[in-house]
């Protein structure tokens, strides 16, 4: 949804406010959506990569847009996402995020376990 306080000065939506939209999804793919169903894959991740294409300006609206959000990539400590931010007619962004999975108590990059691995294979693109 596109919120007021999301649009800026040129009364589209903010340049930052877009890296919102993707965390949200993201956080709904690795984090929400399985542990509401009774799974916690992930122990650890970090974003080291950010990149996004702005497509056209997304303006105040009362109709939704929706993240669509997949797995492109997968090795051993990272794996990297892809996002399109559209609506039924049009695209407005692309990007793209390498996440990193994260020991937090070694403030180092470890590897994926079986889980996380098999969970992010749910959402590899063909």
């Amino acid at each position: 949804m596109v919120r007021f306080a999301d649009i800026d000065s040129l009364g589209h939506v903010n340049n930052v406010r877009f890296f919102d939209y993707l965390e949200d999804a993201r956080l709904g793919m690795l984090h929400i959506d399985p542990y509401k169903a009774g799974d916690a894959p992930f122990k650890g991740l970090v974003v080291s990569r950010h990149e996004i294409d702005y497509l056209r300006p997304l303006g105040f609206r009362p109709e939704p847009v929706r993240v669509e959000t997949w797995v492109t990539e997968i090795r051993p400590v990272r794996f990297t996402l892809e996002y399109e931010i559209r609506d039924d007619d049009e695209l407005f962004v692309r990007a793209t995020s390498v996440i990193v999975a994260y020991d937090v108590e070694r403030a180092a990059p470890r590897r994926l376990t079986s889980d996380e691995l098999g969970y992010l294979r749910r959402f590899m693109s063909a």
